[in-house]
């Protein structure tokens, strides 16, 4: 199948597709992740991000916002606030700012709670400058509005892969291999995406700058978390769903995740280095 790649949002891209994509599918691709990362990153100054981490106030995010939100708001629930958009300003305090300094403050800024920030529906208001992360679901959500405008272009058959974050919507099922975080030469196991399906990935070994320092952050303590090394997460139908559970799965228990998502399969990896699984999962697993 011809591959469309390219870099953005920080990280890369590959579309296949049956068939070349047209200039202007092509176009309308990259004008949606563009506006996307205007609304959300918090590495460009002119985002929405970012004007709100330095005035405050209010900001509107569109109809983006309101999904991502509503996710976060339950997901900060199962994860009894460990998982929160407001992180930002510990990572960047942590090091992993928008210059990307990796020189970590000597008094990381506390995490906020989630639950106290107004919203209504994708408009936030806050009082003070507040730094907003979303990197927990953020790029799954692009993902499948990607997948989506590929779709209404009349492209039947499509993987969306960002980065890890995959979107598959074809024919036929295919087979991916589930990388071994310690060595990128090895994987896993492999799983099988079925015609509408997605697969995320997370692992403290992919944004890592330091001594005990990379971008899974318990929003309880404002520290890293280390007790699961890597998690991977197939959601039919949204990859945005799949991301967040992903990282849901560094501070929720297996089986409360399962019992309120029971559509989607897991494979995880705990800090002792044994694999878990779902019993569902299509796929092998090669470590145990």
């Amino acid at each position: 199948m011809p591959a469309w790649t390219f870099e953005a949002i920080g990280t890369g891209w590959q579309i296949d597709t049956p068939t070349e994509l047209a200039s202007d599918v092509r176009a309308r691709i990259t004008a949606l992740i563009d506006e996307f990362d205007r609304r959300w990153s918090r590495f460009r100054s002119d985002s929405v991000i970012s004007r709100l981490a330095t005035s405050g106030g209010e900001a509107d995010f569109g109809a983006d916002g309101t999904e991502l939100f509503d996710l976060y708001d339950t997901l900060a629930v199962v994860t009894d606030g460990a998982l929160t958009p407001l992180v930002g300003r510990t990572l960047a305090d942590l090091g992993y700012d928008a210059d990307y300094s990796l020189r970590p403050a000597n008094d990381p800024a506390r995490v906020g709670d989630w639950s106290q920030v107004r919203r209504c529906g994708a408009a936030v208001s806050v009082e003070q400058p507040t730094l907003i992360d979303v990197g927990a679901a953020g790029k799954g959500l692009l993902v499948d509005r990607v997948a989506a405008a590929l779709r209404d272009a009349d492209v039947a058959q499509a993987t969306v892969d960002a980065g890890g974050d995959i979107h598959h919507r074809g024919d036929a099922p295919i087979r991916v291999g589930l990388e071994h975080p310690a060595d990128p030469g090895q994987a896993i196991g492999v799983v099988t995406l079925d015609r509408d399906e997605a697969l995320c990935g997370s692992a403290g070994n992919r944004r890592a700058w330091g001594p005990d320092l990379h971008h899974l952050i318990d929003g309880r303590t404002g520290r890293p978390t280390f007790d699961v090394v890597a998690t991977w997460v197939m959601m039919p139908g949204s990859c945005m769903l799949a991301d967040g559970l992903a990282t849901a799965h560094f501070f929720a228990d297996p089986d409360e995740l399962t019992a309120r998502w029971p559509e989607h399969r897991f494979v995880r990896i705990g800090a002792d280095g044994r694999v878990t699984w779902s019993p569902t999962l299509r796929g092998e697993i090669f470590r145990r």
